[in-house]
């Protein structure tokens, strides 16, 4: 679905753009990604609404099929990147799995602001993206994906999530498209 609307209560959710998962190799180019996150946070922190930098520490329990890294990330592989130029009033939310609500305080931190709607961007588009983009619609916020400001590790699994998952859980648009909606908004 096209980007229509956003709500007077939305927040910006940037997913896993750290250290250690930026140096993997993606199928766009991440310092692209890197600056339209990098350009929704500023248009956000401009109009005082609130920023969601995630970051994924390790993962979730459960038994795949996948040979799995066990053990510590390495030192500094979670740490946010500099150019999202983390401020103070930022929440961080550091996850195990891969969406940013399961096992966190989000979906009450973001409701105790009386957030309605949220906006996801980062990496990966079929994983951390995605499921923090389903977990925040079952959780009932209204769903923005900023499609440009987000990859994947394979084009397959980007390419899938934003032609058949995304429009199920809400609207699409560019970062321009984005950044045009909040400058329309009367204050």
């Amino acid at each position: 679905m096209a980007l229509t609307t956003l709500d007077p209560h939305t927040a910006l959710i940037i997913v896993d753009l750290q250290k250690g998962i930026i140096s993997l190799p993606v199928v766009h180019p991440i310092g692209d990604i890197i600056e339209r996150a990098r350009a929704l946070a500023d248009a956000f922190r401009a109009r005082g609404l609130p920023i969601v930098l995630v970051n994924v520490t390790g993962r979730a329990p459960g038994r795949t099929e996948q040979p799995r890294q066990t053990g510590p990330c390495p030192e500094g592989w979670s740490d946010l990147i500099p150019e999202l130029n983390q401020q103070p009033s930022d929440i961080v939310v550091t996850k195990r799995t891969w969406g940013a609500f399961a096992s966190t305080d989000l979906e009450a931190q973001l409701k105790g602001l009386d957030i309605t709607q949220v906006v996801i961007a980062g990496v990966a588009t079929g994983t951390g993206v995605e499921a923090t983009a389903r977990q925040a619609y079952e959780h009932g916020f209204n769903v923005t994906l900023a499609i440009d400001a987000m990859t994947d590790m394979r084009l397959e699994a980007h390419a899938y999530s934003i032609a058949n998952v995304f429009p199920r859980l809400g609207e699409a648009g560019t970062t321009r498209n984005i950044i045009d909606l909040l400058a329309a908004r009367t204050p």
